[in-house]
């Protein structure tokens, strides 16, 4: 059994790991995008995978860092995901990338394990910032690997990972693992103690607060309508949010524009409408603006809401009386290193200038250095191969059995 990272031994993104069983059988795990990457980039699979040969390749979550050079993947190879994760991609590819042009074989959200390439893949429901994230258990010929994906113990999920440590499963050969936060001072709370921050927040603001997140933390979306709902207020969601949670709340309990959720509403702002009629979405803006969920910008100047937010929507918000004023908060709820405080177009400039309050909420998405021990720990693997992340190398660390590898390099398991 050999074990190529080919890229990821020493950088964050652009993940992508193969399995090989010698006799033909190759399993890829994840083929992301670099993150330093330009939007419009191309040819950016590593160029240790070999593209001649057959694949088969599974994708642990939706982020574009583990599964964004899907196009560039040879369309004879069979690609797999979960359920919600190929509904993210899709939705990903249709609005800022076009149609999405693969055919994704998916599985539930806790499935029985799978063969694929031969292999015995179990996909193991994971907590992180994205939803529908996995771990993956591949077996083959009484060997037993486990990749980690990204995953963390603080998220509403947590309960996953603590089951999981408290009950592992025997006789791993390799556990691959995920570093983002080691040596880092990104803040890990508790999501419920992020939700309590976001409470107390909204419960000294006069106004308005807005929140710049990611749509596709779900996580944190549910942390703001639980928020928004403590403290009498509306959660106000644009059009990406609003559809992203209708892709993902089939067979859940998560909040999604409707009737059972009338403390979540949908505004419509002329930059989210031309987005939408660009990609030939235009159906999707007008089933919005017809429903009972639907709320103006006008309106939302008379209210008082938790108020979704990014750069991009503030001249619109301006242009019908929201502009940011004293009486309002903007948390930016997000990976500081994607703020500059300093850019005059930045929603925290603009509010500071403005005399609202401005703060950072937010929870890392990754595990705690002491949880990834915690975890690796646990999992009592014959080897620990570092992936994702960029301070493996750093001296202190007590991780056991670890098995460093280079980019490309091809280790066969003893």
């Amino acid at each position: 059994m050999e074990l190529t990272v080919h890229r990821g031994t020493r950088s964050i993104g652009g993940s992508c790991i193969e399995i090989n069983d010698g006799n033909g059988h190759r399993l890829v795990l994840d083929a992301g995008r670099p993150l330093d990457a330009p939007r419009d980039a191309t040819g950016l699979l590593p160029e240790t995978l070999d593209l001649s040969r057959p694949a088969s390749v599974v994708f642990s979550h939706s982020h574009m860092d583990h599964w964004g050079l899907i196009q560039e993947l040879p369309s004879s190879w069979p690609v797999w995901a979960g359920e919600k994760s190929a509904e993210l991609m899709s939705l990903s590819s249709e609005l800022f990338g076009g149609t999405l042009e693969r055919n994704i074989n998916t599985w539930p959200s806790r499935p029985a394990p799978m063969m694929i390439a031969g292999y015995r893949v179990t996909p193991i429901l994971t907590d992180h910032s994205a939803i529908d994230a996995h771990m993956l258990m591949i077996e083959k010929g009484g060997r037993r690997i486990l990749y980690g994906g990204d995953f963390r113990a603080h998220g509403r999920k947590s309960s996953l990972v603590e089951a999981l440590i408290a009950s592992p499963p025997a006789d791993l050969d390799v556990l691959i693992l995920e570093g983002t936060n080691l040596r880092t001072n990104k803040p890990v709370i508790k999501e419920s103690e992020l939700e309590d921050a976001f409470v107390e927040l909204a419960a000294a603001t006069e106004r308005h607060v807005f929140v710049q997140w990611s749509a596709q933390n779900i996580d944190r979306t549910v942390t703001l309508y639980r928020a928004a709902r403590r403290t009498g207020r509306k959660l106000v969601v644009d059009l990406y949010g609003a559809e992203v949670l209708r892709r993902v709340s089939a067979g859940t309990r998560l909040p999604t524009p409707g009737s059972e959720f009338p403390e979540l509403k949908v505004v419509i702002t002329p930059g989210g409408k031309r987005l939408y009629a660009r990609q030939g979405r235009g159906e999707f803006v007008e089933e919005m603006a017809r429903s009972p969920f639907a709320i103006s910008r006008s309106r939302l100047v008379r209210d008082r809401a938790i108020v979704m937010t990014r750069d991009s929507m503030l001249d619109d918000f301006v242009k019908a009386g929201l502009a940011f004023t004293a009486a309002d908060a903007y948390a930016f709820s997000n990976w500081s290193g994607y703020l500059d405080v300093d850019d005059p177009e930045s929603g925290w400039f603009r509010a500071k200038a403005a005399g609202a309050v401005a703060v950072m909420l937010h929870t890392s998405g990754h595990a705690s250095p002491t949880d990834l021990l915690r975890f690796a720990t646990a999992m009592n693997a014959k080897a620990v191969v570092p992936v994702h992340g960029v301070a493996w190398d750093d001296p202190g660390l007590a991780f056991p059995g670890m098995k460093r590898l280079q980019d490309g390099e091809v280790w066969t398991l003893p």
